[in-house]
């Protein structure tokens, strides 16, 4: 709607507006059990996801999501759903209410339980993560009691949280179910700041998935990387004894090396730059949730510090080992080119100075031409003029014919002479 009291609007004013407060934090408590799944997807899976959660409301009676919308969040009656569409993956989270008698001796049911089991394994794309989370009031558990329960020991990884107001477990491990697990004993939080607090823990998880996505492409990179620089060195090798008639052939090698170099390139640039995003985006999420040690613990700092840095380091390393081989690839490209110009060039001036010589026995050769013309010219023309003084002899001329041919020849040949200088003057002038 336009206000006549201002000016004209940006189309894309309200939606940048509104970005602010896109996929906001839900209020949440204690007790509660949640399920989170990250499921990477194509265009045509992303889109069949929308349509994938309007199959479920519609089953329940609840409105469809509208067209576009990018994130929704419905309660479902046995569960609530928040469904988000990200940029390379669409993630499910199903939460319900969870009753405290259920943590005794063993791990208490996830939420996915109650979701529909036909419309869960339908889910579009592939599974890159899913993690069961339950978050209990902190005053009516011992976190020792509960890892024996749901987490494995050998590998537990415990931090308080939110500064002092909740404890957090997990072990990092897939469990039997294919999912992994997180427990958060939450005390003294407001129901907003707990809600804060489960999405940055999903999402640490769900970022720190989508981040190691690019440790595939790097060490399928390295080995191709490998290649080219063996191959680049022995082109450098063999430019420094090559001889003319070699350079072609290293020319089309090294073209095609380039070729090979920067279509891989092409191909893990983007997977590389959105991993490194990824890596931060967990580095601040970790931040976000303001954890602490917990005595004899292990953070989840420190575990992601410790394990997360040599994927992190070997990401790094292959985009830049390509970005120095593309440049080395490219500065002896120039090397070899400016080479073979040089000798292009040499080979042009030698063709010139050959050409130069030829032109200058042409000169030679016209000027010779140019001098029996006349001498042909004046024998023809004192030809006529003898013949000319033989009629004339008979009419009175004083001079005999051969006196008037021998008079005539000099003032014939100067004319002949001057008549052609005056030609060629005007030839080589226009």
């Amino acid at each position: 709607m336009h206000d006549a009291h201002h000016p004209r609007q940006h189309p894309q004013r309200v939606a940048l507006h509104n970005e602010i407060h896109a996929r906001p934090p839900e209020a949440m408590g204690a007790p509660l059990a949640i399920s989170h799944l990250v499921m990477v997807c194509d265009a045509a899976e992303r889109e069949a996801s929308r349509e994938h959660v309007a199959a479920l409301l519609r089953d329940h009676h609840l409105p469809s999501p509208e067209q576009g919308c990018t994130h929704l969040r419905m309660d479902v009656g046995p569960f609530r759903i928040r469904w988000e569409l990200h940029t390379e993956f669409v993630t499910w989270t199903f939460s319900r209410a969870l009753q405290t008698e259920a943590f005794t001796e063993r791990a208490p049911e996830p939420a996915t339980r109650v979701v529909p089991q036909d419309w869960l394994v339908a889910l579009p794309g592939q599974c890159l993560a899913s993690m069961h989370l339950w978050v209990l009031p902190i005053d009516s558990f011992d976190g020792a009691s509960l890892v024996k329960h749901v987490l494995q020991e050998d590998t537990l990884v415990a931090s308080t949280v939110a500064d002092g107001y909740g404890e957090v477990y997990t072990d990092f491990a897939l469990h039997a179910d294919g999912c992994s697990r997180m427990v958060l004993l939450a005390g003294g939080m407001t129901p907003r700041r707990l809600g804060r607090l489960v999405q940055r823990l999903l999402e640490i998880e769900t970022y720190r998935m989508a981040a190691l996505l690019g440790l595939p492409a790097a060490r399928e990179a390295s080995t191709v990387l490998a290649f080219a620089e063996r191959e680049l060195a022995e082109l450098a090798q063999a430019i420094r004894s090559a001889t003319r008639e070699d350079e072609p052939a290293l020319l089309d090698r090294l073209t095609r090396l380039a070729g090979q170099v920067e279509s891989q390139h092409a191909a893990t640039h983007s997977r590389f730059s959105a991993s490194a995003a990824y890596f931060e985006l967990v580095d601040t999420r970790i931040e976000d949730i303001a954890e602490s040690r917990l005595s004899g613990m292990q953070t989840i700092r420190e575990f992601m510090d410790r394990r997360l840095s040599p994927a992190r380091s070997t990401c790094e390393w292959a985009a830049r080992r390509q970005d120095a081989l593309s440049q080395r690839v490219s500065r002896i490209s120039n090397l070899l080119r400016t080479r073979v110009e040089i000798e292009q060039q040499q080979s042009s001036q030698a063709l010139l100075a050959t050409m130069n010589q030829r032109q200058d026995l042409q000169l030679k050769l016209q000027s010779t031409v140019e001098g029996l013309s006349v001498a042909a010219i004046t024998y023809y023309i004192v030809g006529l003029i003898s013949y000319l003084a033989k009629g004339a002899h008979g009419l009175g001329w004083p001079l005999s014919p051969e006196t008037t041919a021998a008079v005539a020849i000099p003032l014939v040949a100067l004319g002949v002479w001057w008549s052609l200088r005056r030609l060629h003057q005007r030839l080589t002038h226009t």
